[in-house]
């Protein structure tokens, strides 16, 4: 653009400035009316969180505030973004009894440019552009009344109607009052009491969960391993809970109201005992509450691991383990040939005491490690475990064994009688290792069955199914072979 054209576009622009200051301003949006008192975490002088594993947080603040005596409205900030305001509870912890709510009401308006923007529909701001003349850079002013704003802003320029105007910055006289910078709940209270108050406010927020994580590392022997159990915490509730008391429940809640309840409860007791470190558990109802012994913060949009417990010299039992398929074992592709079945690798360890566990272990992840011959860790595999009591029994799958193959073939199929059949399976194992194995074969079996010959013991484990216990030697291969009798 040339120069005379600039100066042009200022003398238009400057002219509209004069029309629009001849306008009278909009008088100001009201503002809220009676006393009005604001809490925010300065107030702050406890807070406690319990996070379920079902993306749910029971919040508890309690907070020093000034409410005014009469009818007032209490301003509570910095609360989680997710809260549901269905859940809050609020008291005076002071004088219960002095203090009652008579209205309440949750504020997520949140400040926002375009917000911002369309609450002065109708009312004058200050448009701010920028223009370059000679070389330097010059602010102009204008003052625009806002008409609509539904697909783009329309404004009031003098005696114009504008539409497409571009601005560097707008002004606003001030903050529109339904606008918080942040969540909020405001209470409308009638105090008969004192004007200083230590309140507890309470609600349930989504948006915060937890799950557990292990890590077991199991020696290179495979006889023993160490396990630690971490906790991981999600926040994503729109806020920071700072120097909190962190609760987690593991437990699969279905009635939230009554958990709640004893969850609240617990809260209480368990802030009167000092939990020893790492994390205290203690079962109530049917689920299980474990308490970091020290104050923690949670930042929001943050992930954070805080250790729950650990186990050394945990007892632990390697298995390769085989299990046959739901149909017979004819080799469509290539009729003769064996069939190839994968043979899996566990880890099989109790959760008890005398393992060096014994504590109730949460749902989560196990990933396991191992020691390699020059002393350094590497990750073999991991499994998911449910909910798991003391005492159980785990058994973790770690992947397929690369050395150790399995064969199987239907050496006969004969028709004793209209109803009875035999059929005979033979299953070849062979193990590349330098070490001997047992591979554990586990076989259906349909209808009702008589085990008529095999070559090793066998064990009946269901009423569909049979065990064998097959050793095979370092380098070498084992051959089971076993004949059932199956009525239909």
């Amino acid at each position: 653009m040339s120069a005379r054209a600039w100066i042009a576009a200022f003398v238009v622009f400057g002219g509209a400035i004069m029309a629009a200051q001849s306008q009278p301003p909009a008088a100001p949006a009201p503002g809220p009316q009676g006393p009005q008192g604001t809490s925010t975490l300065d107030d702050q002088v406890e807070l406690a969180v319990t996070v379920y594993n079902t993306d749910l947080a029971l919040v508890r603040d309690v907070r020093t505030v000034e409410v005014a005596r009469g009818i007032s409205d209490l301003r509570f900030m910095d609360i989680a973004a997710t809260v549901n305001p269905a859940t809050v509870h609020f008291r005076s912890l002071t004088e219960p009894g002095r203090v009652r709510v008579l209205e309440q009401n949750y504020e997520y308006d949140l400040l926002e440019p375009d917000k911002v923007l369309r609450k002065y529909v109708g009312r004058d701001v200050t448009i701010v552009r920028m223009r370059q003349d000679g070389g330097t850079t010059r602010e102009e002013t204008v003052t625009a009344r806002l008409l609509s704003y539904n697909a783009a802003p329309v404004w009031r320029i003098g005696n114009e109607v504008v539409t497409g105007l571009h601005a560097d910055s707008i002004r606003f006289p001030e903050l529109p009052a339904s606008l918080f910078t942040r969540p909020t709940l405001i209470w409308t209270l009638e105090n008969d009491g004192t004007v200083r108050h230590r309140v507890e406010a309470s609600y349930l927020a989504k948006k915060l969960s937890w799950n557990a994580d292990y890590v077991l590392t199991v020696s290179r022997d495979d006889v023993q391993a160490d396990m630690d159990a971490w906790v991981t915490v999600n926040n994503s509730s729109g806020t920071a809970f700072t120097n909190a008391t962190l609760q987690l429940v593991a437990g699969d809640v279905n009635q939230v109201r009554q958990a709640v309840g004893k969850v609240m409860m617990n809260m209480r007791v368990a802030e009167a005992m000092p939990a020893p470190a790492p994390m205290a558990e203690e079962s109530f109802s049917e689920y299980h509450l474990y308490t970091l012994g020290r104050k923690t913060t949670i930042n929001n949009n943050q992930t954070k691991q805080v250790s729950m417990f650990t186990g050394t010299g945990v007892p632990v039992k390697k298995r390769y383990v085989v299990s046959g398929q739901q149909f017979y074992y004819h080799n469509q592709q290539n009729p003769g040939a064996p069939i190839k079945d994968k043979v899996e690798v566990y880890y099989q360890l109790t959760n008890d005491e005398k393992a060096g566990l014994g504590v109730p272990m949460p749902a989560g992840v196990v990933r396991v490690y191992q020691h390699d011959s020059r002393g350094g860790v590497q990750f073999v595999g991991e499994d998911r475990i449910d909910h798991t009591p003391k005492n159980e029994r785990l058994n973790l799958k770690v992947g397929s064994a690369f050395d150790v193959v399995c064969e199987r073939k239907q050496l006969d199929w004969e028709k004793i009688a209209s109803n009875v059949y035999e059929v005979e399976y033979e299953v070849t194992l062979r193990n590349r290792k330098t070490t001997p194995i047992t591979v554990e074969v586990n076989e259906p079996v349909g209808g009702t069955w008589k085990m008529l010959q095999q070559s090793h013991e066998w064990t009946k484990t269901s009423a569909w199914a049979a065990q064998f216990q097959v050793p095979v030697s370092a380098d070498g291969t084992s051959v089971l072979k076993y004949r059932v009798r199956v009525t239909y």
